[in-house]
């Protein structure tokens, strides 16, 4: 192939990312086109809609002064250009978040009715549909705005501030939302179902609407702003290990990158559209199978391409390995936290919380072997058989393809989630709350192997991103008989912890101030325990909000401050050693809370399905309690890793070449 030729390609990259958007806004109006139900249905879903509006608007004017402030220390020290781009990727991020949360929270209220119109399929549809906006948004802006910066320079130094952008936005979302959703969670749970003995989304409890509401800010437009920074991350990493190859073309390499991701849209749209012939197998399976058939789809192209534009297939087994990985790591996670390791915590809870909590962690610890054997595999394959460093950004890219469909997925389980709340709330039957339910563990599922995809991108692309700062500092090798070196690993090997401590301490603080609040409004107001009067949700929301926008702050700050002050004042090589180490541990610890989380979750399900007594037994209290300890563990501290780890990375790759000075 011409460079001529590769250049017009090229070009063509962004429109395809224009194209997705076009069907994101598609699809988005034929799922409005679905009716929203009865009036008091309308009613709880429009709280729903507001009170994450509110808190995205909120969170987003903090976040404008962050920017304003990266954006001018960027400018100052690096470049205009380098500024520029942190603030395309931080809008971008944004824009992905802000798409998918007016999906999901003007979906929710039609699954419901969907459910009641239709049954399980109709219902399945209507969720996927709204959860495919925000799957097909992060995609396609990943696409135009790598594509587009591509084409305007390819110098890696300027597009590295692409990756900051979405980085930090990332990181806030994640925290902020995790912060409001599990916090809402906790208190509604702990006041509701323990206290009073009331159904879970019950009318009757003021922090159901918050609950409702967090489940959208934090596993909607947190989980967006996660995968879609890892999307980006792997992409500029290869970019930046392609333009710094000797004895070979440079351009194809840093282009390949960008021609597979457009691959992977288009493979992603056609996955999504194949559901509506799979939903006949069933909601899981159809689910599942659509992911299957979009990794295939794409491995198939991907060879072809990777032939057609270097003119080797040697990159091709660092993408075959990269998806294999991520789809191991996915099946992994569905395991321990939808399989017998399930059962087995929930029968540890007949003998109370306590040994709930012990299996519970046994299970969080054992379920990171098996993802690690496989990471390091992928690692092993790649590096060897795909060409070097190169192989291991390319394998992290090859993961993150067919990211349209796997965000997808994962976004409709809140969805699911909601239309049970709506359910129950508006009194809609049984009948219907079952059919919710199901949906719902199902998206406690899809929702797990969501969350290892997103700690398995994570490992590669925080890998992919040290080798280019290792590259771009011109570290060879990193002495670990070095004084300064330990001492950076050390660093870095506490970050998570730090991370995790403040995390789940920002929950237990807003946890504490929802339980008040909900406790004095069973006491105080007359007639509510009986249903003859109104909760105050407004207020819940308002707590969970103002807290969880206070803990975001001191993370995200942290997280950019670290990596440099150790640049700084130990230098690049005691950085680099503070790399691995925060990505080690970081990696372990992501897997261990999210799937331990995950499985406290699925116990207390599986217990309110009737099994070991059902609701209202100890069993089920015990259960519950797990599952509120899990709640942060799954939602909050642990997907923060996933950010961390990257966005210190990526840090040290913006300013690496101040390091080197």
């Amino acid at each position: 192939m011409s460079t001529e030729f590769l250049t017009q390609l090229l070009r063509v990259v962004p429109w395809i990312g224009v194209a997705g958007m076009v069907i994101a806004v598609i699809t988005y109006f034929n799922v409005k086109r679905y009716p929203e139900g009865t009036d008091v249905m309308k009613k709880i879903a429009d709280e729903i809609h507001l009170g994450a509006f509110v808190f995205l608007r909120r969170e987003y004017s903090i976040i404008a002064i962050f920017i304003v402030i990266i954006f001018a220390v960027l400018a100052f020290m690096l470049g205009i250009q380098t500024a520029i781009a942190f603030l395309f990727g931080a809008i971008c991020s944004m824009g992905a978040g802000l798409l998918g949360m007016e999906a999901a929270t003007r979906s929710s209220v039609r699954a419901c009715q969907g459910a009641k119109d239709g049954g399980m399929n109709r219902a399945l549809m209507i969720a996927f549909s709204g959860g495919s906006v925000m799957g097909i948004s992060v995609a396609a802006l990943g696409v135009v705005g790598i594509g587009f910066y591509f084409l305007f320079t390819r110098d890696p130094k300027i597009i590295n501030g692409f990756a900051m952008g979405a980085s930090s936005i990332a990181l806030f979302a994640r925290v902020g939302g995790g912060v409001f959703t599990k916090s809402a969670d906790v208190g509604a749970d702990l006041v509701g179902k323990i206290e009073a003995g009331i159904p879970e989304d019950d009318p009757r409890n003021p922090g159901v609407i918050a609950d409702n509401v967090g489940d959208n800010v934090g596993d909607t437009a947190g989980m967006g702003a996660d995968l879609f920074e890892s999307y980006v991350g792997s992409v500029i990493a290869a970019i930046a290990l392609g333009y710094s190859m000797t004895g070979v073309d440079n351009f194809r390499y840093m282009a390949l990158p960008i021609l597979l991701i457009a691959v992977g849209l288009i493979a992603s749209v056609i996955g999504i559209w194949s559901i509506g012939l799979l939903k006949k197998a069933g909601p899981q399976e159809a689910l599942r199978y659509s992911e299957y058939f979009s990794g295939i789809l794409f491995i198939a192209a991907s060879w072809f391409l990777i032939k057609f534009v270097l003119g080797t297939t040697e990159p091709f087994w660092a993408i075959l390995a990269g998806i294999v990985a991520g789809i191991l790591i996915g099946a992994e996670s569905e395991f321990f936290t939808s399989g017998p390791p399930v059962k087995t915590v929930a029968r540890s809870s007949e003998t109370g919380p306590a040994t709930t909590i012990i299996t519970g962690l046994a299970v969080g610890f054992e379920s990171t072997i098996m993802p690690i054997f496989t990471l390091a595999a992928a690692m092993f394959v790649a590096y060897t058989f795909g060409g070097g460093l190169y192989g291991i950004a390319i394998s992290a890219v090859g993961m993150l393809s067919i990211i349209g469909i796997v965000m997808s997925t994962d976004s409709y389980g809140p969805i699911a989630d909601n239309a049970g709340g709506i359910a129950e709330m508006s009194k809609a039957g049984p009948e219907i709350r079952k059919i919710t339910d199901k949906l719902d563990s199902i998206g406690n599922t899809t929702a797990a192997v969501g969350k290892g995809f997103a700690i398995g991108s994570a490992a590669l692309t925080a890998l992919a991103l040290f080798s280019a700062y290792q590259k771009t500092v011109g570290l060879d090798s990193i002495n670990l008989a070095s004084t300064k070196t330990v001492i950076g690993l050390f660093l870095g090997g506490m970050m998570p912890f730090m991370m995790a401590a403040m995390t789940m301490k920002g929950v237990g603080r807003a946890a504490n101030k929802m339980v008040i609040e909900i406790r004095r409004q069973f006491k105080e107001i007359v007639g509510l325990m009986e249903g003859e009067a109104e909760p105050d949700t407004k207020s819940c929301v308002d707590i969970v909000t103002k807290a969880a926008l206070k803990e975001m702050i001191l993370p995200g700050i942290i997280a950019i401050i670290a990596p440099l002050a150790v640049g700084f004042l130990l230098g690049p090589e005691s950085l680099g050693g503070f790399l691995a180490g925060a990505t080690v541990t970081g990696v372990l610890l992501g897997i261990f809370m999210s799937n331990a989380g995950g499985t406290w979750d699925n116990a207390k399900k599986w217990i309110e399905e009737g099994n070991l007594g059902g609701k209202g037994t100890a069993a089920h209290s015990a259960s519950v309690v797990g599952d509120t300890v899990g709640d942060p563990f799954k939602d909050t501290s642990g997907p923060s890793m996933n950010i961390l780890i990257k966005l210190m990375a990526v840090v040290a790759l913006v300013f690496a070449p101040l390091f080197m000075k």
